[in-house]
């Protein structure tokens, strides 16, 4: 995993090429945005249980089958599996939102996801449900104009939606 810097500087190198004024600028935007990146990470980090027992409330009422006898969230073990695994999503969404690079986020929990899921038998459609719930509140409380940083956060918002697109892709 890079950071955005040391990714700009790996491209360059491995083009042979100076960095051009386009990254540069590219850089120098994120940085100006850098406050408001590190206030929308702290919401979504601070605000984790809610948002994972929220999309799971929610999830669990739109399917009900889930938490019904013999369901894939039915028993308490089972249900626990479930809010770990939300909640281990959620964190790796984090982490790229962070860095601004969603290799972490593929490289350390997506890759194989999908195929684990379907070797013990939990529902991907399911899993991508419940992390577009994720998406939603995080992004509504990431989105809270209440003591941030002031600014257009359009940008930062459409971004951190794209890691839990990847996230619900990788398990669908």
């Amino acid at each position: 995993m890079f950071d955005a810097f040391t990714k700009v500087v790996a491209q360059a190198d491995a083009r042979g090429e100076f960095i051009n004024a386009g990254q540069i600028d590219a850089l120098a935007a994120m940085v100006a945005d850098s406050n408001k990146r590190l206030d929308a990470v702290n919401r979504i980090t601070s605000n984790a249980a809610t948002i994972v027992s929220s999309a799971a409330r929610e999830l669990f009422a739109q399917q009900p089958a889930l938490i019904a006898p013999g369901g894939n969230a039915y028993t308490n073990r089972r249900m626990a599996a479930c809010l770990r695994d939300m909640e281990i999503i959620l964190r790796y969404v984090t982490y790229a939102a962070f860095a601004g690079d969603a290799s972490v986020l593929e490289d350390r929990c997506l890759n194989g996801l999908r195929e684990t899921y379907l070797a013990l038998g939990v529902p991907g459609a399911s899993v991508a449900e419940g992390v577009r719930k994720m998406k939603a509140s995080a992004i509504a409380i990431a989105n809270n104009r209440n003591g941030i940083t002031p600014g257009d956060c359009a940008s930062l918002m459409s971004e951190l939606g794209t890691y839990f697109d990847r996230a619900a892709a990788a398990v669908a």
